[in-house]
């Protein structure tokens, strides 16, 4: 019930924010499209996933696949022609460089101990936990699904921001 309420308010959050705060603009917040997919499980909607982002999510990290599909969905310009489109850390040379994130930027993190393995997902905002700041990711392939995560924000690789 703690997970449902706290995904209702997030989502809340997402939908009264601005994508850009620097200029109106026609695309959708992507944090939003992503929030359609909460829960959505590898194991009990493989299928469903495995058509919006293109890789079957049993058989491959598909966090970046995930962002993707979205960003495609919000009419915003994907990673899909980089090197390595599947890739989390792909994503540090999309977009701009910004440092304080928005609602709908994409943050990276590290994963696992090879330097080219990563996590990226969507922020939605910034709790502060016991002196700790945390960032709340919505991203894919969090515990085999689409979920909120926290984060802890000194992890983070690079903040972006769709180039509008």
């Amino acid at each position: 019930m703690k997970n449902i309420l706290l995904s209702l308010s997030l989502i809340f959050l997402i939908s009264a924010c601005d994508y850009s705060v620097e200029s109106a603009n026609a695309h959708s917040n992507p944090a939003l499209t992503a929030s359609q997919y909460i829960n959505y499980s590898e194991n009990t909607h493989r299928a469903e996933l495995a058509a919006y982002i293109g890789v079957d999510p049993k058989r491959t990290e598909w966090c970046a696949a995930f962002v993707n599909a979205v960003l495609t969905e919000s009419g915003i310009a994907n990673n899909a022609l980089h090197q390595h489109p599947y890739a989390a850390r792909s994503f540090l040379d999309w977009g701009t460089v910004v440092e304080t994130p928005i609602p709908g930027d994409l943050i990276i993190f590290p994963r696992g101990n090879i330097s080219w393995q990563g996590h990226v997902g969507f922020y939605l905002s910034t709790a502060i936990i016991n002196n700790t700041e945390y960032y709340y990711i919505l991203g894919g392939n969090q515990s085999n699904k689409v979920s909120i995560d926290l984060y802890r924000a000194t992890r983070a690789l690079g903040i972006r921001r769709s180039i509008l």
